[in-house]
This record gives C-alpha cells, structure tokens and sequence, in this order.
C-alpha cells in the first residue's frame, strides 16, 4: 500500500514543496531515501518513541519511505511530523482523505509533542500558492504562518491532535486567524528610542534626514562619546513605513534565518542590525555548509549598523562591496547558488584616529605623525565610493546638553522624509528596481541631476580647493537631489549643491594630516 503526505524545503528565502512517500511491503526494514540529510535520517527513532508513549503502533514491517523530487537536499527535522502521519496512513491507523489538502511541518519530541521550527512563512507562502487548502505547523509557529490571507492555519502541540484532526474526531486542533491589516499597524512611535532624545547636533540630525530621505549610505567620523551610536540607532525611527510587500520580504528572511519570535507573526519594523566588529564575513555576508542569511540579509529594509568600522577586519568590509552596489548576496557551492536580499542602508561610525581626539575641540591628538592617515586607510577606497555622506560629529557642549528646550521628534522628520520618498517613487516609478536617489542608474543621474552655470563652478572650485576625489562628484550631486527634494524643488539649486558638498569630508585630500 502507498500513501503520500505533503510538507516544504526551504532553498535561499523560497519554499519547494516535498512530496513524502510511504510504502508497506514485506519484510521489517525501514528505508528512508531521497536524498535525506542526518536530522532526517534520526526521524525514525523519534518517531517510533514518539508511537510508543502515544500507545500508537509502529507497523512490523519494510517501510519504504521517498522524498521526492529527490535531486534536492532536505535539510531539518521538519519531516518528522508527515513521515510520521504518512507511516499512520499507511498502516490503516489515519484516513487518507484530507492528506493531500494540507501540508504537514513539524519535528517530534520523544513524548510526540510537536516542536517550533523556521522558515515557516515562506513555506505557507508557498502552500497558498499551489492551492493548498491549509497548514498545520508546530502552535509556536501559528501566528508566523497566519499571516498568509486564505489558507487555514492550524497550530499543533502534539502527534495525537493531528490524528484527530485527520480522522474527523472531536480534536483540540483549532485555526489560527489574525487580523493583518490590524498586525500591519505602523508601531514605529512606540519605539524606546527617538530623535526628541539627542541634545544639540542639529547639524547631524540634517545629514541623517537627507540620508533617510534619499537611502543614502551614512559614515560618522568623532570622538568617543560624541554620540555616534545613540545617533544611529534613532535612523531607522525616521525612515517610512514598510509596506506590506517589505514586511512580508523582511519576516521571510528572518523566519530562514529562525530569528521570528513566536507571537510575532509579521515584522511590521524597519530591522536594525549592530554586529559586532569582531564577526565574520560568513557571519556578515551569510553561508555556511546550509546557507543561512547573514547580517546585511538580515538588515533588508532597514538600516546596518557597523560601529568602530576600522576594526573591523579587512576581508569582512570588503565583501561588502557588491551587495552595497547590487542589493542582493549571492552565495554559490558546488551543486547550487542560493539569492538573499540585501537592500539595506549602512550607517558607519568611527574615530578619526586611533586615540579618538584627532580635530577634537578641546583634547589633543597624541598620535604621531602619518598615523592619521594610516588608520583611516584601513577604509578602502572603493568600500568609501559606496558611502555618499560623510559627517564628522563634534562633542555637545554643557549648555546644550543642559537645554530643557523641546527639539524636533522622529515623528516630525520622518514626516519630511515621506514627502521626499514619494516625489522619488513617483519619479522612478520602481524603473529597474530604483526605489530611491542614492540608487539612481547612470541614464537616471544624467536626467535628474543636471545642474545649472553656477552650480558648476561652485563644485568646480570645491573640488579644486578643497581636493575632493572625482568620486566625489556624483554622490555629491545625488546628495543635492535629495535635500531638492526635502524642499520638492523640480531643479539642483546653488544652496543644494552648497549644502551636499559639506558632506564628503573624508574626500578632502587635507583632512588627515597631521
């Protein structure tokens, strides 16, 4: 007799569905094929002690149990749960009539109760996209799996309510519903952290403004205590709402990765991700033997956040170089090439020096000759190229940290920063995937950028007199159509192509020496 059961695979942030196979003949083996790897080969003895302590029979019999297509590697002991009602149905002890209406995700304990497992939203995804009626997953990942609209959703805590369910018996098995356009409310202002918080530094809180106005990538060169970090934290309080694409993409990436809490469901918050200098570039990038996304998938839609940047090992800033540019981590082995997406804005920070006081107002910089320049070449040259705002923080002085004067919130710059987001989706209208200015095309620089007489002489005379790099010139110009567009100005003015030209610091040829 043969009997087939249906469950999913996760490959990259997609789902394959798997088709589970079981077969009764003669004899008393038990053979499991289809290219399982070890987590699923040990189902066996989780399911048999699972039978036992359920007083469920475990058939005498050669069992024969496929997974097909059988060219694709399952990974996980997801199996457990289809492989163990597969074995029931086939032995008479469960019904066949609903199998093939529902998709089966779930790995056992000894006891058969029903354990939580990741990756569960891209395979409900998936399961509502090939016409599945529903799911039942481990209850831990319910809420995860209810976000996908018209698909039942069942959360399973043990073996025996699965038998129920399936036999059409009075069952403890209950669907799982929630509201999603009441789940994808917009909890930003509900953050602990926000811009109404920082004393002083107007001048970094305009740079943080323009960069999440026009995706720009941000560095923040000061000293220590300057307030680098509590700055950067407060960026992605100001950047728009997800939409509901975005949220569905992020909570994707972050349930392959096993990072969704249970009573989750939907991440309806811009990620933001703070490794730590010491990380590795699989850590950052994503890989391993089973490819899991790193710390860039993981900021997707949001902000990444690279604290004490020079620390950081060379080998690790620099494979940051193509996602920066391409917004997508592409992890090749031998047998297959797995896409993650890596759409994310970097906020960089960092001393000028390796005492911290280099241009300090009121400390002197104890390094010694040549070591300015030596610390900051730790960056290099094309890792900066990617970068199009550089901000030196100054510390905040007494009286302005004593200032009980009210300043601006997150709530009303992020106002701003939706204006100017939606002149740019109207502008771009999502052409080759540009969402913003900091990713505008060489042909969309050429049309949007254009600049007037005198705005060319003035960056002429800055790039004379203050030294900037040739690469210098296009960032400053889609920095400038940024704050044109904060003001919903159609044209590059001279006070915006003034204002862009403050913020390439790092560019100036004079600025480390010492």
């Amino acid at each position: 007799m043969l009997v087939k059961t249906y469950s999913s695979t996760v490959f990259g942030i997609n789902a394959t569905t798997i088709t589970v196979e079981v077969n009764l003949g003669i004899g008393v083996n038990f053979y499991l094929v289809g290219l399982p790897d070890n987590a699923v080969k040990e189902s066996q003895q989780r399911i048999k002690a699972a039978f036992k302590n359920n007083d469920l029979k475990f058939p005498g019999k050669e069992i024969t149990v496929n997974m097909a297509p059988a060219d694709i590697r399952k990974e996980g002991s997801v199996f457990d749960l289809p492989i163990a009602i597969g074995i029931l149905a086939v032995s008479e002890q469960v019904k066949i009539d609903l199998l093939d209406k529902y998709l089966l995700i779930g790995e056992l304990s000894l006891d058969g109760s029903i354990q939580a497992t990741k990756g569960i939203l891209p395979i409900a995804l998936q399961a509502k996209l090939e016409g599945y009626k529903g799911i039942i997953v481990p209850k831990a990942n319910a809420q995860e799996a209810a976000v996908v609209n018209d698909l039942e959703v069942y959360g399973a805590e043990k073996l025996t309510e699965v038998i129920a369910f399936f036999n059409q018996e009075e069952s403890t098995l209950e669907r799982v519903e929630i509201d999603i356009l009441k789940k994808f409310e917009y909890l930003i202002d509900n953050c602990d952290v926000d811009f109404r918080d920082v004393k002083g530094q107007m001048n970094i809180k305009r740079a943080f403004e323009i960069a999440a106005a026009g995706g720009h990538n941000v560095i923040l060169i000061g000293p220590p205590g300057a307030g680098k970090s509590m700055l950067a934290k407060r960026l992605s309080t100001i950047l728009p709402p997800m939409s509901m694409d975005e949220a569905l993409e992020t909570t994707k990436i972050h349930s392959v990765a096993g990072k969704v809490k249970g009573q989750v469901g939907l991440i309806t918050q811009r990620p933001f991700r703070k490794p730590h200098h010491t990380i590795s570039d699989i850590g950052l990038i994503g890989g391993g033997s089973y490819p899991l996304p790193g710390e860039i998938s993981l900021a997707h839609n949001g902000v990444l956040f690279l604290d004490e940047l020079p620390e950081y090992k060379r080998q690790v800033l620099e494979v940051m170089r193509q996602p920066l540019e391409d917004r997508v981590v592409n992890i090749s082995r031998a047998k297959f090439s797995i896409d993650y997406p890596a759409g994310f804005m970097l906020v960089a920070a960092m001393n000028p020096c390796p005492c911290g006081y280099y241009n300090h107002p009121n400390k002197e910089c104890v390094c010694g000759p040549g070591v300015v320049q030596k610390y900051l070449n730790k960056i290099s040259g094309p890792l900066l190229d990617r970068i199009d705002i550089h901000v030196e923080v100054t510390p905040v002085s007494f009286d302005e940290l004593a200032n009980d004067i009210p300043t601006e919130g997150s709530k009303e710059i992020r106002a701003r920063v939706e204006k100017a987001r939606n002149l740019q989706k109207d502008r771009y209208q999502l052409k080759d995937g540009i969402h913003c200015n900091a990713q505008m095309s060489k042909t969309e620089f050429d049309i949007h950028c254009k600049v007037d007489e005198t705005s060319q002489k003035i960056l002429k005379n800055a790039m004379e007199k203050m030294g900037l790099s040739a690469r210098a010139y296009d960032r400053i110009l889609k920095v400038a159509r940024t704050i044109a567009d904060l003001e919903c100005s159609d044209w590059i003015k001279v006070q915006h192509v003034a204002e862009a030209i403050q913020y390439r610091s790092l560019d100036r040829s004079n600025w480390a020496m010492n």
